[in-house]
């Protein structure tokens, strides 16, 4: 198997990081994107892309054997923190060609790449403690 992911991103401590365009190229060639953010953190966006699977880095070990190895994985989370984690456990696991993300789904869909968005997990205000989803603000405000 090729790897092409070898020749895009940047090496660090072991790990292929790609930038949100180098990822998006890798899965235009046949890469699939693994987006191993918990359920609660995938219902407000999710990446519109083909070839992408959605595991839970908590159910990764138990659904390790239904990933493709003989491709290429992109791993991705929120902001590319936990997702090296489970590039370690697949390169542990024998996969061989495994890079992360770099910055997650926020630098992805802050560089324009595409994203499924859900209106009714939107959310909207001046500073974390004030963040209510977009819907409820509309609702409270007709009231």
């Amino acid at each position: 198997m090729q790897n092409i992911l070898s020749n895009k991103g940047i090496l660090s401590h072991g790990i292929q990081h790609l930038s949100a365009r180098e990822a998006s190229e890798a899965l235009q060639e046949g890469a699939f994107l693994l987006d191993v953010r918990e359920d609660f953190l995938t219902h407000m966006r999710t990446f519109a892309v083909e070839n992408y699977i959605v595991c839970p880095l908590s159910t990764l070990d138990e659904n390790i054997a239904l990933l493709p190895k003989a491709k290429a994985i992109i791993v991705a989370d929120a902001t590319g923190l936990q997702s090296k984690v489970a590039v370690e456990k697949l390169m542990q696991m024998g996969f061989p060609a495994v890079a992360n993300l770099a910055g997650g789904i926020m630098d992805w869909d802050r560089d324009g790449f595409p994203v499924n968005r859900n209106p009714v997990a939107e959310l909207s205000g001046q500073c974390p403690c004030m963040l209510k989803p977009m819907n409820l603000m509309k609702e409270t405000k007709l009231k």
